[in-house]
């Protein structure tokens, strides 16, 4: 079987690997949001699922799928960063008028008094809005959540349930950021965002600790030899990072080889590897991977990628409907799996890469590879997701 059709994408090997950049994500912070994210009510480690049928079709020795669709019912792995940050901002918050608080008394509504008057906002594509506003909710504070003109309705009312304003501006994802940025500065407000700028660090550094957890999950999971490859969706680049930190911890030198694959639409991560610095991706067509549809790295994800990213790949909108219906049918044998437009980039990657010889060679695929992939997202767009795969997600 073969997944998908001959597809242009781009490569880099990362030359400044070792080099450049600088690790941003210590352990202290990330023990501090397991042991945080663990004790949530309803917190388990989502599945960790072996596609063997997959594996033999691409022509590798072993391929998992970290599957994030059942994550605290949100739907993806954002759960674990935006709805964490928030929890953060409000201890520290409550620690600087002197009051002493934990998740927990945030959750009991312990200090709602106070935090009902603190507002968190940020700007999304759907997964991470959708955290922000059920962490407001979960440790009552309001939270005020920017979409671009793009963005689904089913997404804005999944935001919305949890009873967060949402508000549409006109541009892109990235416009989106900075009206929040904006209004946040003109009201008061805290954002709570998983993309860094200079100036503002400690909230998306929360973020990406709380990303490690799926990270350490999966390589907890794994059994037998450990994998090769890990490929990984890039966006803003926080989920990288925060795999690329965990990883590094959990293997030492012996990390597996790390590839981050975006949108060529949507490449920032991929132009700034190449120019060795922050670079944005021009306007353009938007892109089915709503989640990645970023034009401006993270400082702080840059940094922590060009340091220990092996390559950066660029993969075209043609082959996310494929991918899609490729993990719903299961291949030969192997599990269904539900997967959302954004959750299939680390896919799409690993088979174009497998498909072109010279890809294959940079990134030492072959017969005796063990992968590992991130599910980000489950059918956060119900509609859509029928539409790509031609069935429901329950179907």
């Amino acid at each position: 079987m073969t997944l998908l059709p001959p597809l242009p994408f781009r490569l880099h090997a990362n030359a400044l690997k070792g080099h450049a950049g600088v690790p941003v994500l210590d352990e202290a912070g990330f023990r501090a949001a397991r042991d945080a994210i663990a004790s949530w009510p309803g917190y388990a480690p989502t599945p960790l699922i072996d596609l063997p049928g997959l594996a033999r079709s691409l022509g590798v020795a072993a391929l998992r799928w970290k599957d994030e669709g059942s994550r605290f019912g949100l739907g993806s792995f954002k759960a674990l960063g935006g709805a964490y940050a928030v929890a953060r901002h409000l201890v520290r918050t409550l620690a600087a008028r002197g009051i002493t608080a934990t998740d927990a008394d945030l959750a009991a509504g312990r200090h709602a008094d106070l935090t009902r008057d603190i507002t968190v906002t940020c700007a999304t594509d759907g997964n991470h809005g959708r955290s922000v506003a059920w962490g407001a909710q979960r440790f009552h504070c309001r939270a005020v959540i920017y979409i671009h003109e793009t963005v689904s309705e089913g997404r804005a009312a999944a935001i919305a349930r949890f009873g967060a304003e949402v508000r549409r501006v006109p541009g892109t994802y990235d416009d989106a950021v900075r009206r929040a940025a904006e209004d946040a500065a003109a009201h008061g407000w805290t954002v709570v965002s998983d993309t860094s700028w200079p100036g503002y660090t400690e909230i998306p550094r929360d973020v990406m600790q709380g990303y490690r957890v799926m990270a350490d999950e999966a390589f907890a999971q794994w059994t037998g030899p450990a994998p090769t490859h890990l490929f990984v969706q890039g966006g803003v680049g926080g989920v990288a990072a925060a795999v690329a930190a965990q990883s590094a911890r959990h293997f030492g030198d012996a990390a597996p080889r790390l590839i981050v694959v975006e949108p060529d639409r949507f490449d920032c991560l991929w132009r700034s590897a190449v120019a060795g610095a922050p670079t944005p991706s021009p306007p353009g067509p938007d892109t089915l991977m709503a989640g990645l549809a970023c034009g401006e790295v993270s400082i702080l994800a840059f940094d922590e990628l060009v340091h220990r990213a092996d390559a950066f790949m660029a993969v075209p909108d043609e082959a996310v409907a494929p991918a899609m219906r490729a993990l719903a049918r299961g291949v030969d044998g192997d599990p269904q799996v539900v997967a959302g437009e954004s959750a299939v980039a680390g896919l799409i990657g690993l088979a174009l890469a497998l498909g072109d010889r010279g890809a294959a060679t940079a990134l030492g695929l072959d017969a005796s590879s063990r992968v590992l992939l991130f599910g980000t997202e489950g059918a956060t767009d119900p509609a859509l997701y029928a539409r790509l795969v031609g069935a429901s997600a329950p179907a």
